[in-house]
């Protein structure tokens, strides 16, 4: 199945406006261009932020990104940077930057219902003096990705309100979804126990965040 199953799709702007409505002054008017002194707050708080990015083929990529204190590092009004911390070493989000120099990331804060969406052009950077001052533990990183804002705006609470992500736990139904290593063993057919993989995950846990 894909989406050809669907027969009654939406095709014009007009048409989705008259579904939707139209957006209020205010939604247009808090869009923008550069970050003001709210949104920099917003980022000096924010420990992840999520990555949205495309190829030139016009694929899209999501990808999770975190540090503390905060995940990314404002320059100025109109810049900020993001360090490449390890990770499987895919390299989606560089590869489609590299390709398109097109971003959007959305900033979240632990307990915070609103969310900061910036949106604009990006590169895969090596300026040493710029990667040396996202160091932590002393390791540098080898790549850092630089944005350069071309709007941005504060996103109201009530996707995370619905979601009730930051509830307590206990309000919460438990997860039900096997351990990652059970999931990684049923998709890959690797020779490898569960045990075994739950080890190596969780070594690559406590040892190689940075």
């Amino acid at each position: 199945m894909s989406i050809d199953r669907f027969e009654s799709l939406v095709t014009s702007a007009d048409e989705l406006a008259t579904l939707i409505g139209a957006p209020s002054e205010l939604v247009i008017k808090k869009q923008l261009p550069e970050l003001d002194n709210h949104m920099r707050a917003f980022i000096a708080e924010s420990p992840f932020l999520l990555l949205g990015t495309v190829d030139r083929h016009g694929r899209c990529d999501v990808s999770p990104r975190g540090d503390v204190p905060c995940v990314a590092k404002v320059l100025d009004a109109k810049t900020l940077v993001l360090a490449e911390r390890p990770g499987n070493r895919r390299a989606d989000s560089l590869q489609n930057i590299m390709e398109t120099g097109r971003v959007g990331l959305l900033f979240m804060i632990p307990g915070q219902g609103e969310t900061l969406r910036v949106n604009g052009r990006a590169c895969v950077f090596r300026d040493a003096e710029v990667l040396a001052a996202m160091s932590v533990n002393g390791k540098q990183p080898v790549v850092g990705i630089g944005v350069e804002v071309e709007e941005c705006y504060l996103q109201c609470a009530k996707a995370l309100i619905r979601s009730k992500l930051w509830d307590s736990p206990s309000d919460r139904a438990k997860p039900t979804l096997p351990c990652f290593a059970q999931i990684l063993i049923d998709q890959t057919h690797v020779d490898e126990t569960v045990e075994s993989l739950q080890r190596r995950i969780e070594e690559s846990y406590a040892e190689r965040l940075y």
